[in-house]
Order: structure tokens, then C-alpha cells, then sequence
């Protein structure tokens, strides 16, 4: 298979809980990832990992796979996307035989993202012959005005060194936004990173960057995903 797309989905999310199945917009939060993948024309195999058998049941009926439950020790706090991605191409290669070329790690807390946006990261995977391709999205302030707070809440620098003081004289700087994550699969085998030497960034605006991680997160999304609906937005 060229590109698998792997939706980590684990049980336990502490801010919101059972997040990946909550309701958002009339459908569980997981089923918007899942249904972009699915209408992305590029990817061979929509995998679903999760330790969870509601949420695996919640995935299989909107259209995913779940041939596994992953194991305990890749669902807690510590364990990383990088570990999830590695265990689904292992459990392709030893019980399915499949061999890989790509894997495409997309969040379900970023439900925001697209089909269109898939393909786009996966052509430009392909027009530079990337080992990675990971979204991102410009900052809404540029970093010289961030600051520390010291422990009696003096403002400090961030950084040293100064910068411009105007927005408009700053240069743009990006941040990871957890959409997309596409990576050779030998690569990720060999160097356990999603961002090896030749990784490139996928573009996208802030109003398709929402990172769904608190409540407050989550009432954002839905007053978009609302707003959106019966539009062509997938």
C-alpha cells in the first residue's frame, strides 16, 4: 500500500472526556477526520488505533478500520504518535503482510482539515520528494512579543534580543497545528521522528487549524463546523 492514514483515537482523554466519540455538529468528533480521509483519493487504507471498543465501534460504522485494539502501554499520557504510528505499520507488515511506503497520522481533534488538504500535503510530498510533510499554520503574534512571567508575575523577555515592535516589520513565524503528519514509513521505522531531515510544511489558515483540546476548543469548532454545514467544506 502506498499511504495509510492512521487515526489515534485513545480512550482516555483527560480535558474533555471521551472526546474522540463526543458529539460535535450532530456527529462523534472522530467520524470528521475519518470521513476526510476516506474522500482523500491518495489514501489506500483508513486505520483506526485505539484501546477503546466504543470508540473502535464508533469508527467501524463510520466507515474506518479497526482490525486491532492497541495495546495499554500506547494508550497513556506518555505514550507518543510516533509509537502509535510505528505499532500500526508493525501490525500491517506481520498480519496483513502489507508493506507501506507512506503513513499519514491525522488527529481527530482536528476536524477542520480536509480531503482537499490531505491531497494537497501529499502532492507536495511528491513535488519535493519529501520524507515528511507536516501542517502548519502562521502564528497570530509574531514571537517578539512573547514574554515570561517571573515568579512574582515580572514580565520578562522570552528571549534575548530585540526585535521589531511592529507586527506589520515582523517576520512570519509558524507553529505545528496537528492536522497532518505524512512520513515515509522507513523513515519513521529507522529515526522514530515524524520530522526527519528532509521534512516540509503544509500550509494552512488559522480558521483550518483548530487543535481541539479544551471545551472551550471544542465550542469553537462546533459554532464553525455549524456555521459550515451544507456548504462544500469536504
Amino acid at each position: 500500500m502506498s499511504i495509510v492514514a492512521v487515526l489515534p483515537a485513545r480512550g482516555g482523554s483527560k480535558g474533555i472526556p471521551r472526546k474522540n466519540i463526543k458529539l460535535l455538529a450532530g456527529k462523534p468528533l472522530i467520524a470528521w477526520t475519518i470521513e476526510a480521509a476516506l474522500a482523500a483519493r491518495s489514501v489506500d487504507l483508513v486505520l483506526t488505533s485505539t484501546d477503546d471498543e466504543e470508540i473502535a465501534q464508533v469508527a467501524r460504522k463510520n466507515g474506518a478500520q479497526v482490525p486491532f485494539l492497541r495495546p495499554l502501554e500506547l494508550a497513556s499520557d506518555t505514550a507518543s504518535s510516533e509509537d502509535v504510528a510505528l505499532h500500526a505499520l508493525s501490525w500491517l507488515q506481520q498480519n496483513e503482510r502489507s508493506q507501506v511506503e507512506f503513513v499519514l497520522l491525522l488527529q481527530p481533534s482536528s476536524p477542520l482539515r480536509s480531503a482537499e488538504d490531505i491531497e494537497a500535503a501529499i502532492a507536495l510530498q511528491r513535488d519535493k520528494r519529501a520524507d515528511a510533510v507536516v501542517s502548519v499554520c502562521e502564528t497570530s503574534h509574531p514571537f517578539q512579543w512573547f514574554k515570561n512571567l517571573g515568579p512574582n508575575r515580572e514580565l520578562l523577555p522570552w528571549q534575548t534580543g530585540a526585535g521589531p515592535s511592529r507586527r506589520q516589520d515582523a517576520r512570519p513565524v509558524y507553529q505545528l497545528n496537528g492536522a497532518i503528519y505524512l512520513v515515509r514509513s522507513s523513515v519513521v521505522l529507522k529515526e522514530k521522528t515524524f520530522f526527519p531531515e528532509r521534512t516540509f510544511g503544509y500550509l494552512m489558515p488559522p480558521e483550518k487549524s483548530l487543535d481541539i483540546d479544551t471545551p472551550w476548543e471544542f465550542y469553537l469548532a462546533e459554532l464553525i463546523l455549524k456555521d459550515q454545514r451544507g456548504s462544500s467544506f469536504y
